[in-house]
């Protein structure tokens, strides 16, 4: 086997930042956990003035300075040993309650990766692996990371961008969220259009529990309710407004959610269906976002598709002729592409 120098080096480069991205995954949840981010983002510090200010040891925090620094998650200057970050860091890292929190990403990330030996068997089996099965960081990382997304876009962009949705929501009309985790999406809608009701629904019990405290601290439990219920098996009828944040391409009967949406909601109702950004084609889903969705969904969204009745998942790349057909086969008659986001494609689907 004749290998070329070139290009050998050229794979080893690559493995090495995979590696090395690999590894300061752990660091950068670290960060996230102990306010390390928040605290360098109020100014610069030595690992000494930042250790202090977050109450953690200075021989760890320099470690972590200086690999955040190599990484380019921060800065440095040799001249005074001081670390620092710069406005758009600052903006991705030190706010979880703003429109980007990429830290919530590894969170989410290094929760899927506890479940390895069970992915690998599954690899073997074909055997699914359900969302309740993982752990707890999978739940709270994926809050972390898609909250601020829909903070950022879901009342000022994407329900716009809807036919007379927001007109609707603001008279005062009955939501159903599906899939809704540990409710973002649910408390958001309610919070901005309260004379509208929101049910959320999820089939994951832990979720649910969850859901009602974000809601109740958020002080609008009594507009925004949740059951523990699948997309196939949700309650209510007449809807105005349904939708699903980033999960049905996680469920195991797609086309029966889509079906059971369509019975649910009103005659002139909209369906708002957010997944994941993806082109059609395999060779166009070749690319780092691609990279990223493809990643989570041998370790997520397949394994929940298979875990689940029906047995199908469409995976995190499905792209929009396969969200087409799905909505076509259950009946409904209009779709298109409302909005989109550079993570996300955003449908309205109609009866």
């Amino acid at each position: 086997m004749a290998v070329d120098n070139d290009r050998l080096m050229e794979f080893l480069g690559k493995f090495v930042g995979d590696l090395g991205a690999t590894a300061a995954a752990g660091n950068i949840v670290v960060g996230h956990r102990l306010g390390l981010y928040k605290a360098l983002a109020r100014g610069s510090a030595t690992p000494e003035q930042l250790a202090e200010r977050t109450d953690t040891s200075p021989r760890y925090v320099t470690e972590w300075l200086r690999g955040q620094a190599a990484g380019g998650y921060v800065g440095y200057d040799p001249a005074t040993d001081e670390f620092s970050m710069t406005e758009e860091q600052a903006f991705c890292l030190a706010d979880p309650d703003g429109p980007v929190y990429l830290p919530g990403a590894f969170v989410l990330a290094l929760g899927a990766l506890h479940a390895e030996p069970q992915i690998t068997e599954a690899f073997r089996t074909g055997d699914g692996l359900g969302w309740h099965a993982h752990h707890e960081d999978v739940f709270l990382g994926c809050e972390a990371f898609f909250r601020p997304g829909y903070v950022a876009n879901l009342t000022t962009s994407w329900i716009p961008a809807l036919d007379g949705v927001e007109a609707k929501l603001t008279d005062g009309a009955k939501i159903a969220d599906i899939g809704c985790g540990l409710g973002a999406s649910s408390v958001i809608l309610a919070g901005h259009y309260p004379r509208s009701t929101v049910a959320g629904s999820d089939y994951h019990d832990g979720s649910i529990e969850l859901a009602r405290k974000r809601a109740a601290d958020a002080e609008v439990a009594t507009r925004a309710t949740f059951e523990v219920a699948s997309a196939q098996t949700f309650t209510g009828t007449g809807y105005d407004l349904v939708t699903s944040f980033d999960c049905l391409h996680d469920m195991g009967d797609p086309l029966g959610a889509a079906r059971h949406v369509r019975q649910a909601l009103a005659s002139d109702g909209t369906w708002l269906v957010v997944e994941p950004i993806a082109a059609d084609t395999v060779a166009d889903n070749l690319n780092p976002v691609g990279r990223l969705y493809y990643g989570f969904s041998s370790f997520l969204c397949v394994p929940n598709g298979l875990s689940q009745p029906g047995g199908y998942s469409l995976g995190a790349q499905a792209g929009e002729a396969a969200m087409r057909q799905v909505m076509t086969d259950a009946g409904f008659t209009r779709f298109r592409r409302a909005a989109e986001t550079p993570f996300n494609a955003v449908y309205e689907v109609r009866p």
